[in-house]
This record gives C-alpha cells, structure tokens and sequence, in this order.
C-alpha cells in the first residue's frame, strides 16, 4: 500500500518561507507526476504545482515566481520551496503522486498524502 508522508508545515509571517516535503513509500516502482495541491476554508482543492518524472514544472499563476517544486526520485520525495509567503497562501497543503498504469501501484487520480497545514499571518 502506497503511503505519502508530509512535512514541513506551520506558522509564519508574511514574506516569510516553508519548505514542504512529501516522501511516497510502498512500492519500489517509478512515481510519475508527483505534485503539491491546496485547499483553503470554504475553498476547493487547487493544483499549486507539478512535476513530470523528467523533472518538467507546472506551477499555478498565484504562485509562479514564489514558489518553487522539486523531487529527487532516488528517495521518492517531492519537496515545495514557498516563499514570499501571502496570508492568501493559507491552506493545506497536499501531495499527490501518481504511478505507471500497468503497474500493481496504479490507480486514478494517484495517491494523497495526510496534509499539512500553512498559516501565513499579515
């Protein structure tokens, strides 16, 4: 069973930085896009930022410029480097990495980690 767990989360002050981490454990087999998502009281779930096996970036444009993903696939960890940090940031945070199809760890929609939570204060 595919487990993702999340770290790095708390209380800041505006402009201030984060670093999240989410390291996936279960499988042996390669992760395909692993990436960070959000949700804010009252608020859907929103992609903030991807990142393809081949290391290819998607970020959101409230975060472009501030925010900054990465992985090192030897240790099958996403990382999400925040800064400039805007109490609009406040959410938690999510990860979600998604396997090969045709594999044993395959499933839609990819796997999700526990959350973390990001208070960002004016």
């Amino acid at each position: 069973q595919v487990q993702l767990v999340e770290s790095g989360g708390g209380l800041v002050q505006a402009g201030g930085s984060l670093r999240l981490s989410c390291t996936a454990s279960g499988f042996t087999f390669s992760i395909n896009a692993m990436g960070w998502y959000r949700q804010a009281p009252g608020k859907q779930r929103e992609l903030v930022a991807s990142i393809s096996s081949g290391a290819r970036t998607n970020y959101a444009d409230s975060v472009k410029g501030r925010f900054t993903i990465s992985r090192d696939n030897a240790k099958n960890t996403v990382y999400l480097q925040m800064n400039s940090l805007k109490p609009e940031d406040t959410a938690v945070y999510y990860c979600n990495a998604n396997y090969p199809r045709g594999t044993s760890a395959y499933r839609q929609g990819g796997y999700w980690g526990q959350g973390t939570q990001v208070t960002v204060s004016s």
